[in-house]
């Protein structure tokens, strides 16, 4: 069949016409088999990314169908980001048999994709930490409590359903620092902890000397006063003023007074090492008395040492106690 010159350029024309027709979108522009509108950041629930959880496609539905199924890659890490481009969503699109001739992506030109998640931020952390501590004190006299460094923010894996925040005291050996481990438990199961470490500061006394002090004065009231101050140590137990204590060495003024500069007076020495000493025995109707060598110095009431001669060629040592008067007497 042979058409006319006339009838071919029209027949061609016609078909130009309808094909741009089916190029031509309702609004103008060049349809393309597949259209996909890119959002700037993007929230998914699991960890694998496909195209359908990133981007808006409409178009043909069969494209459109396998266009979604396309993988972009994985999420390994909670709070992580993975940025998807353009250059990469059409190279993934050719390789899964979609040409980037029939795809037209319109908005952003990368997205941010991370998966859904739930944040438990560092100051709620500390809140934890700050309300177990009003409901358990465990130092007495502790005035500061300053934290050492900010808890960090954690990361909840949005396939963990319910949890708890769980305080408790942790490696409670120090006395200037107290630690909280506080746990994140799901299910019975730790998935995750923030340790909260404080600094400890506590009231004390102390005694310092008001002007110089000599050797041997005794400490009172006019000498010394009492000072309250903060120190990185607690207050011992047994802490109490040094009133009635003597001075061990002289002692400038505004000097604290530490434990070894002071203490009770101590008793004279009665008896001496090699003194002779007069050992008593005294019983109802009976008084004996001889002459020893003391072994040791002595105060009163201590016992001691005495070396007795029975003959001249016999000595015996005997224990003795020390009195008042500087005699002794055996200790049976």
């Amino acid at each position: 069949m042979i058409m006319n010159s006339k009838v071919l350029r029209l027949t061609v024309i016609a078909l130009f016409l309808s094909g741009s027709l089916f190029c031509l979108d309702a609004f103008g522009g060049q349809r393309s088999s597949v259209r996909i509108y890119l959002p700037r950041e993007v929230t998914i629930k699991d960890n694998l990314i496909k195209l359908s959880d990133v981007g808006i496609i409409r178009g043909e539905e069969i494209l459109a169908a396998k266009a979604g199924e396309i993988s972009l890659g994985r999420i390994t890490t909670a709070g992580q980001k993975v940025v998807i481009d353009r250059p990469m969503l059409l190279s993934r699109l050719a390789c899964s048999g979609i040409p980037g001739t029939r795809v037209t992506l319109t908005g952003a030109e990368e997205v941010t994709v991370q998966r859904q998640h739930r944040i438990i931020s560092g100051s709620e952390f500390e809140e934890s930490a700050q309300s177990f501590l009003k409901k358990n004190p465990s130092r007495d006299g502790v005035c500061q409590m300053t934290a050492t460094k900010a808890a960090k923010d954690f990361i909840v894996p949005a396939s963990v359903g319910e949890f708890e925040v769980v305080p408790r005291f942790y490696n409670q050996n120090s006395q200037s620092h107290l630690k909280i481990r506080i746990s994140v438990v799901s299910q019975a199961r730790e998935i995750g902890f923030q340790e909260i470490v404080y600094r400890l500061k506590y009231y004390c006394r102390r005694a310092v000397a008001v002007s110089d002090i000599e050797q041997g004065t005794v400490l009172t009231k006019d000498n010394v006063r009492i000072e309250k101050v903060i120190s990185e140590q607690p207050e011992p137990a047994d802490w109490k003023a040094p009133y009635g204590l003597i001075a061990y060495r002289k002692v400038r003024a505004n000097t604290v007074l530490s434990r070894n500069m002071s203490g009770v007076a101590k008793p004279p020495i009665i008896v001496k090492r090699n003194q002779t000493v007069v050992v008593r025995v005294e019983m109802p109707g009976i008084l004996a008395t001889a002459y020893g060598k003391a072994m040791q110095n002595g105060h009163a009431g201590d016992i001691i040492k005495v070396k007795m001669q029975i003959s001249e060629s016999s000595q015996r040592v005997i224990m003795v106690k020390i009195k008042e008067n500087g005699t002794v007497e055996p200790v049976f």
